[in-house]
């Protein structure tokens, strides 16, 4: 079998799924977002989608599931849908089992939430505090000193621990997996420097690279970071003589397709990148590359919809001439395959490169078309 990368229409807001070679499925983000009371909501039914997959996989369980970040539109749902290991409320047989949570220290350090996210929270520390069932990404000095004020031993847990610009335990392109995740962000010393919290900015970002045959194929995923965070991420890689960390095939746009992503200013028709972020964009995407947007549809220019919320037209127009010039492809979760009737998509990885995947079954295992294009 093949790795597959499954999105889903849910507004704005994100949640995607990798089903690996060896059959562990990651869940990237939980956002339980639609309104099943409401004809007229094109948004999917999450809870349902990735039920179905799981009973037709035999299992109760995702293996990992990574919250990049605690606003709602990135852990919608999480206290409905999961059994969690806190408190006994959350412990019914038709909640769902994380295996390994994997947070952004932010979520565990961040006070006074609410909703999700304090459940989000809740549930980190617990199993930190436990010792296992967890992955913390980055280790910030405020992190250190929550721990000690917990009585926790850091020697003991500091493997439950994954800075920027290492790889996550437990994956690797030589297993049966044949992937790894390499991580970019957060930036411990930007929590340091910062006296609150910043969700987006201290949000998790990876780069995840899949082996098939010869061929290797990668996908980014941004998270909700600005174009200030992409531009350090990518003059740190390449100081660090790492660029193939940046190189794409699928690149999962951060922050719903917000210009701010790209640059300090939307523009009038077409929002101009940061000279990183353009590089990033630009030179080390793969000719034929796909550009994913989990966002709302595109408005039209003069809509009431084109306003300073995301998704930006701007920034649309200049992901859609950047993929006509590399003969890519851009496509919004909410647009495909068409407005009215938005569904979940996939990408398969194969020995050719990422393709496509024309009738994405629900299981992974199953064989399924694709038409390949990057790698």
């Amino acid at each position: 079998m093949t790795a597959r990368i499954q999105c889903f229409p849910l507004g704005n807001a994100d949640t995607l799924r990798i089903d690996l070679n060896d059959d562990r499925k990651i869940l990237i983000d939980f956002a339980d977002m639609g309104d099943a009371e409401n004809g007229d909501d094109k948004r999917c039914d999450l809870p349902e989608q990735l039920r179905e997959d799981l009973n037709k996989s035999g299992r109760d369980y995702f293996d990992a599931v990574c919250i990049t970040h605690t606003d709602r539109d990135h852990c919608g749902g999480f206290g409905d849908f999961f059994w969690l290991e806190h408190a006994d409320k959350y412990q019914d047989e038709d909640r769902v089992k994380i295996k390994e949570l994997w947070v952004p220290a932010a979520a565990i350090l961040e006070e006074n939430l609410k909703d999700d996210a304090r459940i989000v929270r809740s549930e980190a520390r617990h199993r930190l505090k436990e010792g296992e069932g967890i992955r913390v990404f980055s280790y910030p000095e405020r992190l250190k000193e929550w721990m000690e004020n917990e009585g926790l031993d850091y020697e003991s847990r500091k493997h439950l621990i994954v800075d920027a610009g290492q790889l996550v335990p437990g994956y690797s392109k030589s297993g049966m997996e044949r992937t790894e995740f390499f991580v970019h962000c957060p930036f411990a010393w930007r929590q340091d420097e910062n006296t609150v919290v910043s969700r987006n900015e201290d949000s998790i970002v990876m780069h995840v690279t899949f082996v098939e045959g010869n061929s290797e194929s990668r996908l980014f995923l941004g998270s909700d970071v600005d174009y200030e965070t992409l531009s350090a991420i990518v003059q740190t890689t390449r100081k660090h003589g790492n660029e193939d960390r940046l190189r794409w095939d699928v690149m999962k746009l951060p922050h719903h397709c917000s210009y701010k992503s790209l640059g300090p200013d939307r523009g009038v028709n077409e929002t101009e990148p940061d000279p990183d972020v353009k590089i990033l964009f630009e030179d080390l995407r793969e000719q034929g590359g796909y550009i994913v947007s989990p966002s709302l549809p595109i408005p039209a220019d003069g809509a009431d919809d084109d306003n300073d919320q995301p998704p930006h037209r701007q920034a649309a127009n200049y992901h859609k001439r950047i993929s006509r010039e590399c003969d890519g492809e851009f496509t919004v979760t909410m647009e495909h395959p068409s407005k009215d009737k938005p569904k979940p998509f996939a990408y398969k990885v194969t020995g050719l490169g990422v393709g496509f995947e024309i009738a994405a079954p629900m299981v992974s295992s199953s064989a399924a078309a694709s038409t390949p294009r990057a790698g």
